[in-house]
């Protein structure tokens, strides 16, 4: 049976790594903290010490964590899982980076002999849970046949944007519109509130109206009755994503005013309340005068 190392058992990764045992794989899990990992052992995973000792011997090295610093250090920092993969093996890159993070490990990796392929996710952790992600590819056409067979017990979904990097893009992209969604979100109901309309109704006709969105529909009620419970996505992660497609855009485009001003906000969410729901956006601009 094929062998898979998994690194970051967060909302997302745990789920995902729990597929991998699902589907019959034999499966090896680092975490920072092994708590996280107890069911997945139970399960029938492999607890191992460091990147590295997931990496040891797998066919496939599944990663699902932070950011830029922590993608570096399990792939190629002390104990990363770079320096134990065997040459040939793939490199499957599911945290969301910068772009230009993605192409500097695809580079670095590839010079160990090692395939790299973008494929950062959108859904909520039960659809990680449920192999039921959406998976967003940057890769050459040949590894991405090679990688399918550790891709679909994670998603349902695949879309190829394109060679190595352009998946992050596309991910940036789509997590920066979504913080533009949530800003703006946050701000109408405040106004709203001020204004002492009827917030059932408010929220009711958000949720089912033309300005209806995934992120609408996901926190429009909550924001009204300030139930952040269960949080799927921290202000934290939205702020560093937002940050990364900023950068992005800014080498793209001469000017970006919207995606700077939800930027701005985030930045507020971060520093009041940064491992918290993305929904209390709205006590954060509630309280802007």
């Amino acid at each position: 049976m094929a062998k898979v190392g998994f690194v970051g058992l967060g909302r997302m990764g745990h789920g995902m790594a729990g597929r991998y045992l699902d589907a019959g794989f034999t499966v090896s899990v680092w975490n920072r903290s092994k708590a996280k990992a107890e069911d997945l052992i139970a399960r029938g995973a492999r607890w191992a010490a460091s990147p590295a000792d997931a990496a040891d011997g797998a066919d496939a090295v599944v990663t699902m964590v932070a950011d830029d610093e922590a993608s570096r250090s399990v792939w190629l920092g002390e104990n990363g899982a770079a320096a134990k993969m065997k040459a040939g093996s793939l490199a499957i890159e599911c945290s969301t980076v910068s772009h230009q993070h993605a192409l500097d490990m695809a580079r670095e990796v590839r010079g160990r002999g090692l395939v790299y392929i973008d494929c950062p996710v959108t859904g909520l952790p039960q659809a990680a849970a449920a192999g039921k992600l959406t998976l967003l590819v940057g890769a050459d056409a040949a590894d991405l046949d090679s990688a399918k067979p550790y891709l679909a017990p994670i998603g349902d979904v695949i879309r190829h944007f394109g060679a190595v990097g352009t998946g992050t893009v596309y991910k940036l992209i789509n997590n920066l519109m979504g913080a533009v969604q949530i800003a703006s979100l946050a701000e109408g109901i405040a106004m709203a509130e001020q204004a002492g309309l009827d917030m059932n109704l408010v929220a009711e006709a958000m949720a089912t109206g033309a300005v209806a969105s995934p992120q609408v529909i996901r926190h429009s009620k909550r924001m009204v009755a300030r139930d952040f419970s269960g949080a799927s996505f921290t202000a934290a992660l939205r702020h560093k994503d937002a940050a990364y497609a900023v950068a992005l855009a800014e080498t793209l485009l001469p000017d970006i005013p919207v995606s700077r001003a939800a930027l701005a906000v985030y930045e507020r969410a971060k520093a009041s309340a940064p491992d918290d729901d993305e929904g209390k956006m709205i006590e954060i601009v509630s309280q802007l005068k």
